[in-house]
């Protein structure tokens, strides 16, 4: 019988959240030094992972340690596995930085060990299609991504797939090899590592995972600073036990290499099973209902680093506009680069602790001031005569405006709420619209759909939302129609304005929310609910950039997709889309609706939802300015919206 090829990867992070910075030097201790004493002892094949940032900051504290790394790597059994200069959640943000994130990080690795990884970690196991190129692009080998979550959601795929390196597809079928790493068992590894599970039972864990065939199986591939260390994230965190967890895991190693059913090999070797049957296979990780991919359980969907937190959405705004002014920047040095990188790490946006958050807010500022910030804005005057170009009606509770391109009607009831857009050079139908009450027989869709208008909810309280009976004022704004109105709301007062475009098939909708504070919840805008009647549905799809310079396309095929399930009562959304691009495009195979959003305003999450009813379908589009999860529910009033602009478009072309 074939014996179990085992590989490891410990990922060290001294960007870890919840760990202070005066607590560095502990954690290279108790756990960077002991992981590297054990590879020499034992002579074992493991791959480290660690960012450039964390290379710096260890040399800065320990350099005999790094000069320990380096001297395994180069003459021992260890293998260093890159991830770029910051842990960078890459669906969320612009190419470009992703990019700099990956050539800087090979500059640190260059400078500090002298060599270059081949293969490349994805952050947080964050992945996102578009990725793919840019790994490519960067030089490395093979990408290592998590098999749960893409495995469960592609139910075609042969299980067997998870044990043999495969193929990760780009957007434009670009191929590279993908290593499996898998969260189970590295879950399984820490419950034995932390005494709540025993070695025989852990061996025939693993011993289970044989077949006679050959494979290989992903042994370990998380963080390294919770052995003989609590980072202190969960207050259900174990207590460490009296005997060193370090020693456990010696004790583990010493077993299965004296175990006939298993070798261990180093994760580059795992790329020599790419032509053993079942390998190579190229593969679509991303699926319409799941676009990016996480590790572990659902919890940690890619919502967790983009509007939770102690304030996500105004840190990820901040960098989005750092961003923009920087690139109009050829001076800007790679010192700015990685400035920028630093700031938008995972890290910030999770368990931070208070004291490190407002030393990063420190760095922000200073950054801020160093670069001219854009800003937008147009000459907006009240007038008592607006052009005949717009056709404005009024009737009965709705107005409507038409240029010779486009007409629009909305709801004066229900907040300006937009009961149909038409592009009149596309379709006779209007392609957006509100679907009322009754629309559906289905009594799950027995309510009315709007579009454009905006939801708060708050746990066990009442929604509050603009559906309200409103005035609206007309005023031109430079040659556009400006249709705004104040809406109050238990927080405070919302200014909603609708810009009406001259000379195209365009418009574009604003929020300018006076809240001074926002309790936790989900703030959700901008719905854009398709017309069924406009759309075919066997054809429909979406496309958009999660984090890659090219676009991602995902075709529905007539199955439900929701990314606004609840996981749980704390977890509030599933995905979504890092809209990376500022564009979502929404259609069929003969036409299709073009969404932006202003990240530089607002740096908002896209999510889709998509349901087949009856005959017909419900598809939208949602965008979120806020959303709830374990890192974002013990801080209170995390969310300041005063004078928070939210601002998307919608029209048939860029």
């Amino acid at each position: 019988m074939n014996q179990l090829s085992l590989y490891s990867i410990f990922h060290l992070n001294l960007m870890f959240s919840s760990i202070e910075e005066e607590q560095r030097p502990e954690v290279i201790r108790q756990c960077y030094w002991p992981l590297l004493r054990l590879i020499a002892e034992q002579q074992l094949p493991v791959g480290i992972e660690a960012s450039g940032y964390t290379l710096e900051a260890v040399a800065a504290i320990d350099s005999a340690w790094v000069d320990e790394l380096r001297s395994l790597c180069q003459n021992g059994p260890a293998e260093f596995i890159g991830s770029g200069y910051a842990q960078i959640i890459g669906p969320l943000v612009p190419a470009a930085v992703n990019h700099a994130n990956q050539r800087l990080g090979l500059q640190v690795y260059d400078n500090i060990l002298g060599f270059r990884p081949e293969l490349v970690l994805v952050n947080e196991q964050a992945y996102a299609a578009g990725l793919v190129p840019i790994y490519q692009k960067a030089g490395y080998r093979a990408i290592i991504m998590e098999w749960e979550n893409p495995g469960s959601n592609h139910p075609e795929w042969n299980p067997d797939l998870r044990y043999l390196p495969q193929y990760a597809l780009g957007p434009d079928g670009a191929a590279l090899p993908l290593i499996w790493n898998k969260s189970i068992p590295f879950q399984k590894f820490q419950r034995y590592t932390h005494a709540e599970m025993e070695l025989p039972e852990y061996l025939d864990f693993l011993s289970s995972h044989q077949n006679g065939d050959p494979r290989t199986f992903s042994l370990y591939g998380n963080d390294a600073e919770i052995f003989d260390f609590r980072p202190g994230r969960f207050h259900t965190e174990a207590e460490p036990g009296q005997e060193s967890e370090w020693i456990r895991i010696a004790r583990l190693y010493e077993a299965i290499k004296s175990d006939h059913r298993f070798s261990l090999i180093s994760p580059s070797q795992v790329l020599d099973f790419l032509e053993t049957p079942g390998a190579g296979n190229r593969l679509r990780l991303e699926t319409a209902a799941q676009p990016i991919p996480v590790k572990k359980q659902a919890k940690y969907n890619v919502v967790r680093w983009g509007l939770t937190g102690r304030d996500d959405m105004a840190l990820n705004t901040a960098c989005w506009r750092l961003y923009k002014a920087m690139s109009g920047k050829p001076e800007c040095s790679d010192s700015d680069w990685k400035e920028l990188c630093h700031l938008w790490s995972s890290d910030f946006r999770t368990h931070i602790t208070a004291k490190r958050w407002q030393a990063m807010q420190t760095r922000l500022a200073r950054l801020e001031q160093r670069m001219i910030l854009p800003t937008a804005s147009c000459n907006v005057r009240s007038s008592s005569t607006i052009p005949d170009y717009f056709n404005i009606r009024h009737e009965g509770p709705f107005l409507d405006i038409e240029t010779p391109e486009q007409r629009l009607r909305l709801n004066l009831r229900r907040g300006m709420a937009i009961t149909g857009w038409w592009d009149k050079n596309l379709s006779a139908l209007p392609l957006l619209s509100t679907l009322p009450h009754g629309y559906f027989d289905d009594i799950q869709y027995g309510m009315d759909y709007y579009t454009g208008h905006f939801v708060l909810e708050v746990p066990g309280q009442h929604k509050i939302t603009d559906l309200t009976a409103v005035t609206p004022k007309l005023a031109l704004c430079n040659d556009d129609l400006m249709i705004s109105t104040d809406i109050q709301t238990p927080l405070g007062p919302v200014t909603k304005s609708i810009r009406v475009m001259a000379g195209e098939a365009r418009m574009e909708i604003s929020y300018l929310f006076h809240w001074p504070s926002c309790p936790v919840g989900t703030l959700r805008l901008g719905h854009i609910t398709l017309n069924p009647e406009a759309f075919h549905s066997n054809n429909l799809f979406y496309r958009t950039h999660n984090g890659g310079d090219q676009a991602e396309t995902f075709h529905l095929n007539n199955e439900p997709a929701n990314h606004l399930v609840p996981v749980s009562t704390l977890v509030s959304s599933n995905n979504a889309l890092g809209i990376t691009s500022e564009m979502v495009e929404l259609g069929d195979n003969h036409k299709s609706v073009y969404i932006s959003a202003d990240k530089g305003a607002t740096a908002v999450t896209g999510h889709i939802v998509y349901a087949p009813v009856e005959n017909q379908y419900l598809y939208r589009l949602v965008l979120s300015a806020m959303e709830m999860d374990d890192t974002a529910c013990h801080v209170k009033n995390r969310h300041c919206f005063d004078q928070r602009l939210i601002r998307l478009g919608i029209g048939t072309n860029r």
